[in-house]
């Protein structure tokens, strides 16, 4: 896995994965930017959401769940010190579908924190990562 981080000028900068995907990274008015993009921080939490929010859907339809939606809500404390590492983050999953048994998706959640999503578990080293859910039923 590679990634070119092109600066734009500023504090601004354009992060290139091998997918060819670009994301725009731009700091807050305060630190010399202009709020053009997401901080690089908010990009580790929302590739961190998607990873776990991934697994969770993907386990859950091999489980044959009528899964038909999952929101992940993601939100950190970070540490006041430089390094400012994540030091909490909790995940509030809310999944949706027909007939969901609450027993699978709980499974579902742990098996991504402790086994597939390599972001939460690296992350883990530094912060702990508390998860909880709501189903929401679909008729």
């Amino acid at each position: 896995m590679k990634a070119t981080i092109k600066w734009s000028g500023g504090v601004s900068f354009a992060g290139t994965a091998d997918s060819g995907h670009t994301v725009i990274m731009d700091g807050a008015p305060e630190s010399g930017g202009q709020n053009q993009g997401a901080r690089p921080m908010e990009l580790v939490l929302i590739g961190m959401g998607g990873c776990t929010a991934f697994d969770v859907v993907h386990i859950l339809r091999k489980s044959r769940q009528e899964i038909a939606g999952c929101v992940a809500e993601v939100e950190a404390k970070r540490a006041e010190t430089d390094p400012k590492v994540f030091t909490h983050i909790h995940i509030h999953f809310v999944v949706s579908g027909k007939d969901m048994d609450p027993k699978k998706v709980q499974h579902a959640i742990e098996l991504s924190a402790t086994k597939y999503c390599s972001a939460s578990i690296m992350l883990g080293k530094t912060a702990k990562i508390t998860h909880d859910f709501e189903i929401v039923e679909i008729k």
